[in-house]
């Protein structure tokens, strides 16, 4: 982002003025590298609440760059919460997307929080996405935007969205968590499954193994 503070920093710290963090040994499944791509992935587990995942890629010589973090939440009825920024050829795309993973409905309350948020960027141009599965339990309040020079809108939409994020949470109601994380498992394995540019690109380098483990245990937090 260029002087701008990464994404998954930027989500890390905000967590980390919460919560404790422990990160997490990935061996070597923590830099994958091929064909010009370069895979870096850390994961930690947070105390009383669940899982964090921050991947970056690097390709073709810094001409590409993609930063996603996954904040998969288990003692707490909220939603699951991602984060993609992409920058190629100077072109630059923020996506903060919320699934709906939990186990009783979202306070409308809460949604229209960040929907405040989503509509203050109105005059940004809007991704182009094609459809996907998960559409039906991707909620309205997402984020998906896309141009150039906006670096600095796009990070306050992040850090934004985040801040908001962890205030709701801090008063969300505590849940059964392995009914929770079995909703997100349910998310992470169909992910796997039907695949998606990304899925489909580490499948091609690493192989499917690795691409499950990726997906499903250094992701999502949930086992193979």
């Amino acid at each position: 982002m260029g002087n701008i503070q990464g994404l998954g920093d930027m989500v890390r710290d905000q967590l980390e003025q919460q919560y404790t963090l422990r990160k997490k040994e990935l061996g070597a499944d923590a830099r994958l590298s091929k064909s010009g791509m370069v895979f870096e992935t850390e994961v930690y587990e947070i105390a009383a609440l669940g899982h964090f995942c921050i991947l970056r890629m690097n390709a073709f010589w810094g001409l590409m760059k993609m930063e996603t973090a996954v904040l998969a939440v288990s003692n707490r009825d909220v939603p699951l919460f991602n984060l993609d920024w992409v920058r190629a050829m100077g072109k630059e795309t923020q996506i903060i997307e919320l699934y709906n993973t939990q186990l009783a409905p979202c306070p409308d309350t809460a949604l229209a929080e960040f929907d405040s948020l989503r509509r203050r960027d109105n005059d940004l141009p809007d991704t182009t996405p094609s459809a996907h599965w998960y559409d039906a339990i991707l909620y309205p309040c997402s984020y998906h935007k896309v141009g150039r020079k906006i670096s600095d809108r796009l990070h306050a939409a992040a850090r934004d969205y985040t801040a908001l994020y962890l205030r709701q949470l801090a008063d969300a109601p505590v849940c059964d968590s392995a009914a929770k994380q079995e909703k997100t498992r349910a998310f992470a394995e169909r992910l796997f499954a039907e695949g998606g540019p990304a899925v489909d690109q580490v499948t091609k380098l690493f192989g499917a193994e690795v691409a499950k483990r990726l997906i499903l245990r250094h992701m999502y937090g949930v086992d193979e």
